[in-house]
């Protein structure tokens, strides 16, 4: 029996979840992209899941679409059948960006094509100093899926078509450079250092959390300022008359840590 290709643990509210093709540095497949789609609408709804970290087994996060099986594809069937089952498969980046949960991308040797994609699409993307990042989809004739256009443009601006039409190779220090990734750390310690966010940020509010990515999701995609108002003076008072709300109030007057407790 085949190894399944998306492994997933919950410890402590945190939710990792593990691309598992490493001999392939986890190019994806079909089945991997319908796994991980169905884990992460499932997340986005399950009260015990308070952080979502998705990762690469082995020496590499994601090298995107698998190239191999796509050069050995025969008919592929109808050109509008496949751009929905594509646009389907594209609901895990737009989950893992609006899901009402913090969201980590934990990455280390290839990032590239899809799998830039969608570490991009999280909220937090936490590197080894061993990196290898590039867009890739010009090199292979394509023009870029799972949300690379508006990932991509919400980084880097009008850079951010230098990295399409050219796709340089990036290492740790230049994709840090650029805004790409939040935290560059040692191979060694990379698992340490995500598992100690996922921590802080499972502990927190998670109500607030979601408000919070609310707010800016809207600021990203262009709500005028009349209208962030509104959604902010809603949402903060909505937050106002939380228990976690209540609690770090009490803790602040009392000097202690606040136990949130997600409602």
């Amino acid at each position: 029996m085949s190894d399944p290709q998306l492994l997933e643990r919950l410890e402590q509210g945190v939710l990792w979840l593990t691309l598992n093709r490493p001999e392939s540095r986890n190019a994806l497949t079909p089945e991997m992209i319908s796994q991980l789609r169905e884990t992460l609408e499932k997340a986005a709804v399950d009260p015990a899941v308070r952080v979502v970290v998705l990762g690469g087994a082995g020496k590499g996060f994601c090298a995107g679409g698998d190239v191999k099986a796509m050069a050995k594809r025969g008919d592929p069937g109808p050109m509008e059948q496949r751009v929905t089952e594509l646009r389907q498969s594209m609901e895990s980046a737009r989950l893992l960006h609006e899901m009402p949960k913090p969201t980590i991308a934990m990455a280390r040797g290839a990032v590239a094509g899809a799998g830039l994609s969608l570490a991009l699409a999280c909220d937090f993307l936490i590197v080894s100093d061993r990196l290898k990042l590039t867009s890739a989809f010009v090199n292979v004739g394509l023009s870029g899926d799972f949300g690379s256009t508006y990932f991509l443009t919400h980084r880097l601006g009008h850079r951010a078509r230098e990295l399409a039409l050219l796709s340089p190779l990036l290492d740790a220090a230049e994709a840090e450079r650029l805004g790409l990734v939040n935290r560059v750390v040692a191979d060694a310690e990379l698992e340490n250092v995500t598992a100690d966010l996922a921590a802080q940020l499972a502990a927190g509010p998670g109500l607030t959390q979601g408000h919070i990515k609310a707010n800016l999701n809207a600021a990203e995609q262009g709500a005028t300022l009349a209208q962030l108002l509104d959604q902010e003076a809603w949402r903060h008072i909505r937050c106002s008359l939380t228990e976690d709300h209540q609690e770090a109030a009490s803790a602040f007057v009392e000097k202690r840590t606040p136990q949130f407790r997600n409602r």
